[in-house]
């Protein structure tokens, strides 16, 4: 039968941390009860999420995950990243909660994941992206990166993504400079979550942008890298 819909219900320690973190990301509340037991549902456009505060909840102990479609990932990432930055004064990039930059991964589609307060992950996909994914798969170092964000990204293991970075390295010492830019951008930006210090890599980074025209985008990578690991390029 058509038109059936699949809500989640996630899981947070405190109703009222949670409605505030999904409020600057710009979800409304359309549902709130405080008793019998605290429960909300938030709204954005056609998504809609369901949270549950249950007493002595840990989010570092979540397992909760929910999928969601949307037509342009970019844009919503966006959305989210200035919502938080205007509520909060920075974008979390690290522990509970944080937003996680949009990134090819291998094995599934384009997407961005963010961590909500409560320990979820909400995972971002383009509509229809699988199939352009499979088509545009990278080979040599750039197909090392795609393999290090899933370990990093989807399965949030930044240590293993950080190994298989070193790695791709040693394998592929003539990478091009493209390639080798953004695994460094990326490999100083696991490190940051683990609080280990980037500046090594952002500096490579920065060298290879200097020696090589890699274009604005690159130009605008540096700088964001540079925010969100706390370091300096200059």
């Amino acid at each position: 039968m058509a038109g059936e819909r699949t809500y989640p219900v996630l899981p947070c320690a405190d109703l009222d941390e949670a409605l505030a973190f999904y409020a600057a990301l710009g979800f409304t509340v359309s549902f709130q009860q405080r008793r019998p037991n605290p429960y909300a549902v938030v709204e954005l456009d056609d998504i809609a999420i369901h949270l549950s505060a249950i007493d002595g909840f840990d989010p570092a102990t979540s397992y909760g995950s929910t999928i969601i479609t949307v037509a342009e990932p970019d844009e919503r990432h966006a959305a989210f990243k200035a919502g938080l930055r205007a509520r909060f004064g920075r974008v979390p990039v690290k522990g509970i909660p944080r937003l996680l930059p949009p990134r090819r991964k291998s094995g599934t589609a384009t997407g961005f994941s963010i961590v909500d307060v409560g320990g979820n992950w909400l995972r971002f996909y383009r509509t229809g992206s699988a199939d352009d994914q499979a088509a545009q798969r990278r080979s040599g170092l750039g197909r090392v990166i795609d393999v290090a964000a899933r370990q990093g990204d989807a399965r949030g293991d930044a240590a293993q993504a950080i190994a298989v970075l070193d790695a791709g390295f040693l394998r592929h010492p003539d990478a091009p400079p493209a390639d080798r830019f953004e695994a460094l951008l990326y490999r100083a930006e696991l490190k940051a979550r683990l609080d280990l210090d980037a500046a090594s890599d952002l500096a490579a980074a920065t060298a290879l942008l200097t020696e090589h025209d890699l274009g604005a985008d690159a130009v605008s990578a540096l700088a964001a890298a540079a925010e969100s690991t706390g370091s300096s390029t200059s």
